[in-house]
């Protein structure tokens, strides 16, 4: 049966690398949990380090994390909609805003349990996803700040997931003079400028940004071991954490071009054939994986002699060429997956998720 692995070796390898190195530059990081998809077994893996802060985009990981990990601080990280508003104030120490009107009700859950919900005000800095605009963060921190349940700890921003809009020296030390206007203004200390994720790291390492960028919020770095402003690798780091391994159900030498009227695929799209090809034949296997676990295109076999064909709802199609390596019936291939596929994969309840 198909199944996904965690090399607990290597995320332990790539967790004390990326810890040094913050501890190195000063800076407070918090390890994204979202592509583990609230998988309690590959969540203990990381509770058996000493990490002390977890951030997801989906409360219902953070309340799993926080049942499994009562002492640790959790972060939400995706403005909160009015849905879970309770549940942000019962599962997660410290989220991420940028609405006064979402701040409001937080205000008001928080009141109700006595207690203080803490956050980090968010700027948009040109991605144009979450954050006020900065010619309103001014009018919107005097706003927040009147609330009496709401602790500001931190002015932070989020960039590159939307449009790839890359971090650099001027938009990060931005933050840091919002920072200096707003604890001159109320004569408060702001904790944390949260500006920092896996795609910032090239910027520490080159001292590109002000030290007193402090908090990061890391998950791809950690998990798949690239540089994610210029998508490379870290040599520092491993890149195969994750691994998919899917058997081999059936395998035939077969045309490689199909034979009759050619209309649309499942997925509604129709192919085209070079029929210089007419007449040719390779080895054909199908595997226990498809579209209803991942796209293909998130996929990449390891046996770089290996072309993922196409794919339907519960199959996917490769291409062996000659079979050099004689696979059969019963085989496993095994592929590597980008960040996109392994969420998808860990979504997936057809797939087996294994430590190994």
């Amino acid at each position: 049966m198909a199944h996904i692995t965690l090399n607990k070796d290597k995320l332990y390898h790539n967790y004390h690398y990326l810890n040094a190195f913050f501890q190195k530059h000063q800076i407070d990081w918090s390890i994204v949990t979202k592509i583990l998809c609230g998988n309690k077994r590959f969540l203990e893996v990381l509770f058996a380090l000493d990490i002390k802060s977890f951030s997801d985009s989906r409360i219902s990981n953070l309340k799993t994390i926080k049942e499994l990990q009562p002492s640790c601080t959790t972060i939400y990280i995706k403005p909160p909609a009015k849905g879970v508003i309770s549940d942000i104030i019962k599962y997660a120490d410290i989220s991420l805003n940028s609405s006064l009107y979402t701040l409001k009700l937080l205000n008001e859950e928080a009141k109700k349990f006595n207690k203080k919900h803490q956050i980090i005000l968010m700027i948009d800095l040109g991605e144009l996803r979450e954050g006020v605009m900065r010619e309103d963060f001014l009018e919107l921190f005097d706003q927040v700040y009147q609330l009496d349940n709401i602790d500001i700890i931190g002015i932070g921003s989020n960039l590159s997931c939307l449009y790839g809009i890359l971090p650099n020296s001027d938009k990060l030390n931005q933050l840091y003079l919002y920072k200096q206007l707003v604890e001159l203004k109320y004569n408060i200390k702001i904790d944390y400028i949260s500006g920092g994720s896996s795609v910032t790291m090239p910027l520490v390492e080159n001292n590109l940004i002000d030290n007193n960028i402090n908090h990061f919020r890391i998950g791809e770095t950690l998990f798949m071991g690239t540089n994610a402003y210029d998508q490379s690798n870290y040599k520092e780091l491993e890149q195969n954490v994750f691994e998919l391994c899917a058997e081999i159900i059936e395998l035939y030498e077969k045309p490689i071009v199909p034979s009759g009227e050619i209309g649309s695929s499942v997925t509604g799209e129709s192919t085209d054939f070079n029929m210089n090809d007419l007449g040719k034949k390779s080895i054909r296997a199908l595997i226990d994986i498809g579209l209803l676990d991942v796209d293909i295109q998130y996929l990449t076999p390891i046996d770089q002699e290996i072309k993922i064909e196409a794919a339907t709802s519960d199959i996917t199609v490769l291409d062996l060429g000659k079979n050099e390596h004689n696979y059969s019936v019963g085989s496993i291939v095994k592929l590597r997956l980008d960040y996109m596929g392994i969420v998808r994969i860990m979504n997936s309840r057809y797939i087996d998720k294994v430590i190994m």
